[in-house]
Formats: structure tokens, C-alpha cells, sequence
């Protein structure tokens, strides 16, 4: 039977290994076994971190509606009341969007929910 040798594949490992942890600090980029604990833990950070990017955008969201219905004399809760109440039903990224770059719009909508 034919010697059979296995570098070949702990080299590739290896090699794929270092490859996802190019760029991090200290033995981590360098040394096998403290990479892939790296690697498992980034894993595990950008999972929790793609949770928590979408209630920061809501965060962001209410912050700007509610700087943009101070102006019309009202808050944030009572516009979001007002708006469930008559039944217009747009979304906080959208309310955002418009209270942000078209404020003659976002105007109407204040009128038309708190009349």
C-alpha cells in the first residue's frame, strides 16, 4: 500500500485559518489555536452585532421623527398615536426619510395626522 501523507490538508487548514484573521492584533493573526478561538469569538460578535444594528436604526429613526415633529408643536409619541389613530400607516425608516430630506411632505403628514 502507498504511504500516504496528510500535510497537505493541516497546511490548507492552517492556511485558511490565518487567512480570516489577516489583520488582527498580536498572536492572533500569528498563532493557530489563538486564531480560531479569534475567529469564533468575531463569529459570535458579528451575529449579536447584526441583531443590535437593527434597533440602533430604529433608535436613530424615533430621534429624527421626533426632532422633525418638535417644530409642528407636537412629540414623538403623540404623532406616532396621531398616525395610528387615522390610520396612515407608513413606517419610522420611511417617516425618517422623509422628515429628513423632504420636510414639505413630512409637513403634510404632521397636518393630516394631528388635524
Amino acid at each position: 500500500m502507498a504511504r500516504v501523507k496528510r500535510g497537505t490538508i493541516s497546511a490548507k487548514r492552517r492556511r485558511n485559518i490565518l487567512k480570516q484573521v489577516k489583520g488582527y492584533r498580536f498572536g492572533r493573526s500569528k498563532k493557530e489555536r489563538i486564531a480560531k478561538e479569534a475567529i469564533l469569538h468575531a463569529g459570535a460578535y458579528a451575529l449579536a452585532h447584526r441583531r443590535k444594528k437593527k434597533r440602533d436604526f430604529r433608535k436613530l429613526w424615533t430621534i429624527k421623527i421626533n426632532a422633525a415633529v418638535r417644530p409642528h408643536g407636537t412629540t414623538y409619541s403623540r404623532f406616532i398615536d396621531a398616525l395610528k389613530k387615522n390610520n396612515i400607516e407608513l413606517d419610522r425608516k420611511v417617516l425618517a426619510t422623509l422628515a429628513e430630506y423632504e420636510p414639505a411632505v413630512f409637513a403634510e403628514i404632521v397636518a393630516r395626522a394631528t388635524k
